[in-house]
């Protein structure tokens, strides 16, 4: 434990902080009565972590992770028991599409739990310690790895028990499972767990997408607030059930806290020191997979290979037993060749594919959808290639689903559709960017524009005269109903104003009156809406001491128009009953 301890501190942490955490680690690791498991985690009762989740019930069952730490950035480093070494700029990148399947489960948490406050870089430090965010984004176009990403089975050998729960559907295993994938969740966990990320109407562990919005639900359960480090604290140790592994992942968190950037799908670097091997920190063991030196752990623990034969590649130790092992991906090659071009690689710029015009009334569906067509330099389509949709501007438009960003594969013809827009209540113009995931050229802007919902009709909704008299106050209340081609027309502005006459549309400066909120009166009123079914009751109106007849006039958006009359009188004098009158006749 201290040698695992003191190459970490080598590597050293993002930031003081970080670094001091590994050092009290270190000091924790050398106090009396400290064990290790099987593992190499820490046992004392003095480092305890703060969950106490069984391995079954965590999302990778306490499967192995990768140790390496953050380069060092900090200029004064705290002290170590070796010189600190950096892995260099390129661990701050993260490849395209995991980068967008993280971004993407950030925003749907946002929107269904937000109270959870999930930042994406805590997926991405998860991603990063759990498979190398996808072996350096091995993914294919839709975000599914290139070869199934799998763990050693969990036997009991040196890792927890957990006997088949899926029978091998997932991991290949039907003694054993395994976790699998790029975010590592166990096929128990996965169950219930598993989410649909990218649409297809599949939850899969091995697709990126459908793996980090899982992992995000995974870590936003229990009403945890992720802004708030001891449930932050908390909900990290439910995924892997370590100590070391909460520091590990917070030092990333930290990492890419302080900026990353996007670089091309595949070019990602890989781990090379796993919490599970006692010579972490060399390079991987021949025909890795690049997320695990071998796919499948041996059952028992064969014998130490000595420095000079190093094992066969791939190739499990003595199990005694039945061979109960996952299909292996094969591993990539080695050296340096030059890899074939995928589609992403050819795309030179991005086409207009026939959206002429973007405007929807606020509240509506854009009629059109984006469309945007992938081209290579001589203009030929490229297919199978991930097109991202953002939202930009100040506006409240959303695609469908609320969310700002979304990405989609071109068809063979080259073109992506985007997922309808939506426009919110903020009028105005606002820009839709598409971009090509995994590759750097010129976006292509779109322009949209949201206008003011519309009536074309306004009605009264009671026929009563209304009148009043010199100095007083209406008494009947003034409603209206607004309609669009007969359908009713929610939310439309209405302005009521006090004219001189049907003929001159000035405001009268006499006669009947609102009352602003100070108790002054005033004879134009805006921001009036009507309501969800299209009614609208204006406030009181009063009355001063100029008799006769006055317009209040009610407009909206779309050309509607009332003209309402209003009547200022004395009250008529009673007419007197003659039964009651004396009489005038001279008595008998």
């Amino acid at each position: 434990m201290v040698a695992h301890f003191d190459r970490r501190l080598r590597k050293a942490a993002v930031t003081t902080t970080v670094a001091a955490l590994a050092v009290a680690a270190l000091s924790a690791s050398q106090a009396p009565d400290v064990t290790a498991d099987g593992n190499g985690r820490q046992t004392t009762a003095d480092n305890v972590p703060a969950s106490e989740t069984p391995a079954a019930e965590s999302a990778t069952g306490n499967s192995p992770y990768y140790t390496d730490l953050p380069p060092l950035n900090s200029p004064k480093p705290a002290p170590t028991a070796g010189t600190p070494t950096s892995p260099g700029t390129s661990e701050a990148g993260i490849p395209a599409t995991v980068l967008d399947a993280y971004k993407k489960a950030e925003s749907e948490l946002r929107l269904s739990k937000p109270g959870c406050n999930l930042p994406w870089q805590l997926l991405a430090a998860i991603g990063k310690v759990e498979s190398g965010q996808a072996r350096g984004g091995r993914v294919d176009a839709n975000g599914t790895t290139i070869g199934r990403i799998i763990g050693p089975q969990l036997d009991g050998n040196g890792f927890a028990l957990i006997q088949d729960t899926d029978n091998g559907v997932y991991d290949g295993n039907s003694k054993y499972d395994n976790a699998v994938g790029p975010m590592q969740f166990i096929p128990s966990t996965w169950a219930w767990a598993g989410r649909d990320g990218n649409g297809d109407g599949k939850a899969d562990p091995n697709n990126v997408y459908d793996a980090a919005l899982a992992a995000g639900h995974y870590l936003c359960r229990n009403g945890w607030d992720l802004s708030v480090q001891a449930d932050l604290n908390r909900a990290i140790l439910t995924y892997n059930n370590s100590q070391d592994y909460l520091n590990t992942v917070l030092s990333w968190l930290e990492h890419y806290r302080k900026g990353t950037h996007e670089i091309p799908d595949g070019t990602g670097s890989l781990p090379v020191g796993r919490s599970d091997d006692p010579g972490a920190g060399a390079s991987p063991s021949p025909g890795g997979t690049g997320a695990y030196p071998s796919s499948q752990a041996p059952a028992t623990p064969g014998p130490k290979p000595s420095p000079s034969k190093p094992p066969a590649p791939g190739k499990p130790g003595n199990s005694g037993g039945p061979s109960t092992k996952p299909p292996t991906d094969p591993a990539p090659p080695t050296g340096s060749p030059t890899p074939s071009p995928t589609p992403t690689d050819t795309v030179h710029h991005l086409e207009n594919a026939g959206t002429t015009g973007l405007t929807a009334i606020a509240g509506d569906t854009f009629a059109e959808k984006i469309s945007t067509r992938a081209e290579t330099t001589a203009g030929a389509a490229v297919g199978k290639v991930r097109i991202r949709f953002t939202v930009l501007g100040d506006t409240d438009a959303t695609f469908t689903g609320g969310e700002k960003v979304a990405a989609v594969t071109t068809n063979a013809s080259g073109v992506a559709v985007a997922p309808a827009l939506v426009a919110g209540e903020q009028t105005g113009e606002f820009t839709v960017r598409a971009t090509v995931v995994g590759r750097t050229v010129p976006g292509l802007d779109y322009r949209a524009t949201v206008t003011e919902r519309v009536a074309d009709t306004l009605t009264r909704t009671t026929a009563t005269e209304l009148t009043c008299t010199p100095g007083g106050e209406f008494a009947d209340p003034l409603g209206v109903k607004a309609t669009l081609k007969g359908a009713v027309a929610d939310k439309v502005a209405v302005t009521a104003a006090l004219i001189k006459s049907e003929a001159d549309p000035a405001e009268n400066d006499k006669g009947p009156y609102f009352k602003d909120a100070d108790g002054k009166a005033v004879r134009t009123l805006t921001g009036l809406k009507t309501d969800a079914d299209g009614l609208l009751e204006l406030p009181k109106l009063y009355a001063d001491d100029a008799e006769g007849s006055y317009v209040l006039r009610l407009t909206t958006p779309g050309g509607a128009q009332l003209d309402i009359t209003l009547k200022v009188a004395k009250a008529a004098e009673p007419t007197p009953d003659p039964s009651t009158e004396p009489s005038t006749q001279p008595a008998a």
